[in-house]
């Protein structure tokens, strides 16, 4: 069982930046799909950004894509999202998830059913 840990919200202006870090409690050893998604309150999940953790290669919804950055370091088990040129409608919870065994996709952004496993979030709060 994997436990993911997240941290590094909280509140910024319009136009400021957070990074978030989510730490996994084992190495990702298998290619697998990590990453991140969020809830604002009344809306559902929706995906941020996510890696494939076998070629590395990203994905990004089209909201965030020139602002955020998803990074890893293997080293440390963990999974960043820099977070820059913030917008009141970046206001959500943010999760980190992970989808063992299955390579990442465009699509999967949408489909935060696939992921089985996540973490219990951070409060993202951004005003104008």
């Amino acid at each position: 069982q994997v436990h993911l840990v997240e941290s590094g919200g909280g509140s910024a202006q319009a136009g400021g930046s957070l990074k978030l870090s989510c730490v996994t409690s084992e190495s990702i050893d298998d290619r697998s799909c990590l990453g991140w998604f969020r809830q604002a309150p009344g809306k559902e999940r929706e995906g941020v950004a996510v890696v494939d953790t076998g070629t590395g290669g990203t994905y990004y919804a089209d909201s965030v894509k020139s602002r955020f950055t998803l990074s890893q370091d293997n080293a440390k088990n963990t999974v960043y999202l820099q977070m820059n040129s913030l917008k009141p409608e970046d206001t959500a919870v943010y999760y980190c998830a992970l989808r063992r065994g299955y390579y990442c996709y465009r699509e999967i952004l949408m489909a935060a059913g696939k992921f089985g496993y996540w973490g219990q979030g951070t409060q993202v709060t951004v005003s104008s």
